[in-house]
């Protein structure tokens, strides 16, 4: 069963989730935007350190903590690593009163009906028993939607809720992140597709879930989904939006909070001084919560 003081705190909403889960894939990316050329560092093992330094830095902000920050995201890599001389899911928990959640899927399929499904999961059993043991409260799995196709968005909405009730066998909570990509020219019609879908899997539940959606074109757009007894919270992905418009968008959304990477790590830089990183990511902090608790 989950943490009970965990789920009150995630059910509660009152702030956002920080992902830290770049995989290896998204992780030169994200260490290039943080200061740090790929030319700076040789092979697996030396980048993944230099990414967990970056994400210690941040978790160890004085600002971080489960007073607007109510939850974190992690990669695989990251909660098997320490922070503050303990696993990092107990440290995010114990120390900064932080909900951990991980990253479980394993990349995407190619594109097939204007959708990505995900990879096969042969491990996941024994992930979660893992993150279970580490001390995780919930997981997170992508999706990737790219048109409005009935066919595909349906294909990949009954794979994360068949994946999620393998997630919650093991008394995690799953976040379902069927990612809609904001660049296509029929995004509403395909939000409008993915609410009715998902919303027909709801009342059929026997565990509860969460939602990682991306910031809709109509405000309040998944109101029905927010408001379902199974979903414990629905958050927002930035998607590629500036820090700016991604909290326009999402304090226009009543009882969304933000689950945002890229924005939550816009402005950091490895040459900042301890002083000025800790006061640029308070303000961001600070801008995602009030967007987060604007509607709620």
């Amino acid at each position: 069963m989950p943490n009970q003081a965990q789920a009150d705190q995630i059910r509660a909403g009152q702030g956002f989730i920080a992902a830290l889960d770049q995989s290896g894939g998204s992780t030169p990316k994200a260490l290039r935007l943080y200061g740090i050329e790929e030319n700076a560092y040789s092979g697996e093992d030396e980048m993944y350190d230099l990414i967990h330094q970056m994400r210690s830095r941040i978790v160890d902000a004085p600002a971080f903590s489960g007073d607007k920050v109510v939850g974190a995201i992690l990669f695989e890599k990251t909660m098997d690593r320490e922070m503050g001389g303990k696993s990092s899911a107990a440290y995010l928990w114990e120390d900064q009163g932080v909900v951990p959640f991980l990253k479980v899927d394993k990349g995407l399929e190619g594109e097939a009906n204007g959708v990505q499904v995900m990879k096969p999961m042969p491990e996941l059993d024994a992930l979660c028993a893992r993150a279970v043991g580490n001390g995780v409260f919930g997981t997170k799995m992508r999706s990737v939607v790219s048109a409005a196709n009935a066919e595909g968005i349906q294909a990949i909405v009954d794979q994360q809720f068949a994946v999620g009730a393998q997630i919650a066998a093991h008394g995690l909570v799953p976040i379902l992140e069927p990612e809609v990509t904001i660049s296509i020219a029929d995004k509403s019609a395909a939000e409008d597709m993915l609410r009715d879908a998902i919303a027909a899997k709801l009342d059929g539940l026997d565990h509860d879930i969460m939602l990682k959606l991306t910031l809709p074109e109509a405000a309040n757009h998944y109101a029905p989904l927010i408001s379902h007894d199974r979903v414990m919270s629905v958050v927002a992905l930035s998607g590629g939006y500036s820090r700016a418009e991604a909290n326009g968008r999402l304090s226009k959304n009543a009882g969304m909070i933000a689950s945002f990477s890229r924005a939550l790590t816009e402005g950091l830089s490895a040459q900042q001084s301890d002083d000025e990183f800790n006061a640029t990511i308070a303000d961001t902090i600070d801008s995602i919560y009030r967007a987060s608790i604007a509607g709620s």
